[in-house]
């Protein structure tokens, strides 16, 4: 499958940051949307064969389908990004203000899609309201409700807990990311990315891109959610956990233990063959 060394990932790393931290932004609203709306698919995917199967491991190992096709069509997914783009910026590669700039207009794009998708979702399973018994609406409804009030049942523990959740979860995401670029086959790079992002679905841990999908179609089918709950109570939180854990504990744990000593050795090459010719002589 041609793998690839993890000097070389960290280069691709720092690259695919750049290029993204420099998007104009009619190609972030477009591509954000297009990934909110496709991790809403995935999301329908593992509810339903949650659903028939009574397995959620089963939901667990279909969902990254959605996942790989936003990575190999070149899709924005901000919880990606978490881990690309302040490597590029610590590489002098791009800036904070572009870095900020793509956060901020690929998270509204995943707003956009992922309600959009929310919206033709539930008028399809539920028949534009005439059905009230679907079994995947009602897993959607409940999840809603556990992702928001349960934590708000916690009062300030709840807070804490949705935090280290978000962290656990995007640890994996932007492994799945970065598994990617570890081989140049296609057939290699979707295994590759399969396996962190079935370990973090598989354990509910919390995605802020799922939740952007999975919160407001709880909202739309009835759930005692409003919006406050869903920011204060999940939103928030957990974009600010997915984004700690993703540029601490993948973007930054790689490129210290791999891009900057590949940096080093890249400085001192010159210096250690000039004293082996001079010993030569």
């Amino acid at each position: 499958m041609g793998i690839v060394s993890p000097n070389q990932v960290v280069e691709s790393m720092i690259q695919a940051g750049e290029l993204k931290a420099k998007l104009p932004v009619k190609d972030l609203l477009i591509r954000g949307s297009l990934g909110g709306a496709l991790l809403g698919f995935g999301t329908t995917l593992a509810f339903t064969a949650e659903v028939q199967t009574g397995l959620g491991i089963v939901g667990a190992l279909l969902f990254p389908a959605a996942f790989v096709i936003i990575i190999l069509l070149g899709l924005e997914l901000v919880t990606g990004s978490f881990a690309l783009i302040p490597v590029a910026v610590l590489a002098k590669k791009a800036s904070a203000a572009q870095m900020l700039k793509n956060w901020f207009w690929v998270i509204i794009g995943h707003i956009i899609g992922a309600v959009f998708y929310a919206i033709l979702y539930i008028a399809a399973v539920t028949q534009l309201g005439q059905v009230t018994n679907h079994a995947v609406a009602a897993k959607i409804l409940a999840a809603a409700e556990a992702k928001t009030l349960g934590y708000k049942s916690l009062g300030s523990e709840g807070l804490l807990v949705v935090f280290v959740k978000a962290m656990l979860c995007n640890w994996m995401v932007t492994l799945g990311v970065v598994m990617a670029m570890t081989t140049k086959s296609v057939i290699g790079k979707i295994a590759a990315m399969w396996l962190p992002i079935v370990i973090f679905f598989a354990q509910g841990f919390e995605h802020a891109v799922v939740n952007m999908f999975v919160i407001p179609a709880g909202i739309m089918l009835g759930a005692d959610i409003n919006i406050a709950d869903w920011w204060l109570w999940n939103q928030f939180p957990v974009l600010i956990g997915n984004l700690v854990s993703g540029a601490l504990f993948t973007g930054f744990a790689l490129y210290f233990t791999h891009g900057k000593k590949e940096t080093k050795m890249v400085l001192e090459l010159p210096k250690t063959r000039a004293v082996g010719q001079r010993t030569q002589q």
